[in-house]
């Protein structure tokens, strides 16, 4: 017998002949339209979120995505940008007759902390986004990739499609798979210390920059 099955032998034998207590069901629950069904309201809650936990917040038509990709990563002066594997090649098509203004550099084979450290950035599509609380779930998916490629580079872009904003945290739990990796953004990486002086890009991107569509 391990340390283990001794634990939970004495846990066992200190609960034996207790009655049954019924534990109450009644917390918060899926409440929103699901996702899908994503509500203006909702869109321009989430956007508020974001921008509240200083984020750089676009909410355009789908049609815009591509120009508004382009226009943030010319902001940014980035050269070489992780492209996960599922990424829709229409968020970064240029116009006809323009050459890509950056290099693309894929995970395959998986990129090494140092390469991902010296990448101008990052961008994915997400698995859910929560209008309550500004926050994005990956759940590395297709267009979003392993969690270290939104951890280690400093620049995260993020698409969000309309039909992927869900009300609330119960409403997203509902959507979502449990047995996937899921990684949950709300903002670029901060922390204060003991004097409550911010700090930025210290566990993940010290920038992230949202494309909401319509």
């Amino acid at each position: 017998m391990n340390a283990r099955d001794q634990i939970l032998a004495r846990i066992r034998g200190a609960v034996a002949g207790a009655p049954d207590v019924e534990v109450p069901r009644d917390y918060r629950g899926a409440t929103g339209p699901g996702a899908g069904a994503a509500e203006p309201r909702l869109i321009d809650l989430l956007a508020e979120r974001l921008r509240d936990y200083r984020a750089i917040v676009h909410v355009v038509p789908e049609t815009e995505i591509a120009s508004v990709v382009r226009e943030a990563l010319a902001r940014r002066a980035a050269a070489r940008l992780v492209v996960p594997d599922g990424l829709p090649p229409a968020w970064l098509r240029p116009p006809e007759g323009e050459a890509v203004p950056y290099e693309t550099v894929r995970d395959d084979p998986e990129l090494s902390a140092d390469d991902l450290d010296r990448v101008d950035g990052v961008i994915t599509g997400c698995a859910a986004a929560i209008a309550e609380t500004g926050t994005i779930v990956l759940d590395a998916g297709p267009g979003q990739g392993r969690r270290a490629l939104t951890l280690l580079p400093d620049y995260h872009l993020c698409v969000v499609r309309a039909g992927q904003v869900v009300a609330g945290v119960p409403d997203a739990v509902a959507v979502l798979a449990a047995e996937r990796p899921l990684t949950w953004i709300s903002g670029p990486s901060a922390t204060s210390d003991i004097e409550l002086d911010r700090v930025e890009g210290v566990h993940g991107p010290r920038t992230l920059e949202v494309v909401i569509s319509t």
